[in-house]
């Protein structure tokens, strides 16, 4: 048995505005006899919070378990080459077994390259019946995610499923309904859970170091070419839900799921294509509101990524977000840190999904808990969607 923590209670109801309608909808799980596991609060308090990484990577390196053996399905997500290479980087903890690739041209351009040398091809069937199988990262194109995915579920194994989760919200609901029944793990691949700069905005926003939350401003852009527009311009929810879907994750982990949330999608060049690549979304709390801006215009967007947080007796400015600066503001001294501004010294991160890989070997060795809810990624895919002025379907 996989490691769980007890439930949690159910997120509140919101509204979903387009234009000058507005619509009811629930933010829950419609299954609600659903097991659900401790929020990623819970996590961070019993790692020690703003230590979580550090913690998991000192677990790392003194383990002395049986290695876990994953693979990975699929080479074309945008992620697909940093997980695999990172599982490969962690070599006392995972056995790669093989990478299913079934497009010939594409598994040519990758074969030889750093991540995938000397890592055995393999059809899915071979791959989810490789004796001893645990682990399966998903890396397909987002359109294929969900299908590819299920099989994995149905084969028992963890997933390490990549953003977003999916093109809509009923085929990721389905997934977490079978994940629930075959008792798996799903761990979302949102690259800033670990990230230790967003750890300290959690645990401050825990603990309230910065009194009372009123105000989140997120930013996560960039610039690309023509033909990166065309293929993401298959994708009705544009650059919100390519990029933002990173910082909604982190904006559902630091304020909890919002109440409404409202979209305001542009299409800069509606005569080159169809790509909303400059996008804001409103995010509603009862007692603070939240903005996340992504666009793909940006000259040396990385450069300007930032996460900011308000409240009453202090602010967190993160800028850039990799690797992390993180500006402190207090009205007062509190803990370690002293009045006014100061940057604060924060723990080396090592590689964007290290936190990740460790965390899942952590939990399937049975050292932790896992510390996502199913809740807590259905209420992200559905902020994703209506952020990205998508309805649920």
């Amino acid at each position: 048995m996989v490691p769980r923590s007890p439930e949690k209670t159910e997120p509140p109801s919101g509204i979903e505005y387009f234009g000058n309608q507005s619509h009811e909808i629930d933010l829950s799980c419609k299954d609600k006899s659903m097991t659900n596991r401790r929020t990623f609060l819970s996590c961070l308090s019993a790692l020690g919070s703003y230590a979580a990484l550090p913690a998991l990577q000192a677990w790392g390196k003194q383990t002395g378990t049986s290695k876990i053996k994953v693979g990975q399905i699929g080479t074309k997500h945008a992620h697909a080459s940093g997980k695999i290479g990172t599982a490969r980087k962690f070599s006392d903890l995972y056995d790669v077994v093989g990478v299913v690739e079934p497009d010939d041209a594409r598994w040519n351009s990758v074969k030889n390259s750093a991540a995938y040398k000397d890592v055995p091809r393999m059809t899915e069937e071979q791959l989810l019946n490789v004796a001893g199988l645990q682990f399966v990262c998903v890396e397909t194109e987002v359109e294929d995610l969900i299908q590819a995915a299920k099989a994995c579920v149905a084969a028992g194994k963890h997933i390490h499923l990549d953003k977003p989760a999916g093109v809509n919200y009923s085929g990721f609901e389905k997934l977490v309904q079978m994940a629930q029944e075959n008792d798996v793990l799903i761990q979302m691949g949102y690259m800033f859970r670990y990230n230790p700069g967003f750890q300290f905005i959690f645990k401050s926003i825990r603990e309230g170091l910065l009194g009372d939350v009123f105000e989140v401003d997120g930013v996560i852009s960039k610039k690309i070419g023509d033909q990166t527009r065309k293929q993401l311009a298959r994708y009705a929810g544009g650059t919100m839900f390519e990029l933002g879907c990173h910082l909604i994750d982190s904006l559902h982990v630091a304020m909890g799921t919002p109440q409404r949330i409202t979209a305001f999608p542009r299409t800069t060049y509606p005569d080159k294509d169809a790509l909303v690549d400059n996008m804001l979304a409103v995010f509603d709390y009862p007692k603070a509101t939240a903005t996340i801006r992504s666009a793909m215009l940006e000259v040396d967007g990385f450069r300007r990524r930032q996460f900011v947080v308000v409240g009453s007796e202090g602010t967190i400015v993160l800028r850039p977000l990799e690797k992390p600066v993180l500006e402190l503001t207090l009205e007062s001294a509190k803990e370690n840190h002293t009045k006014g501004s100061q940057l604060v010294e924060l723990p080396l991160s090592g590689g964007r999904y290290d936190g990740d890989f460790l965390e899942m070997a952590a939990v399937l060795n049975g050292a932790k808990e896992f510390p996502f809810s199913y809740q807590h990624d259905l209420d992200v895919q559905k902020s994703v969607l209506l952020g990205s002025g998508l309805k649920l379907n």
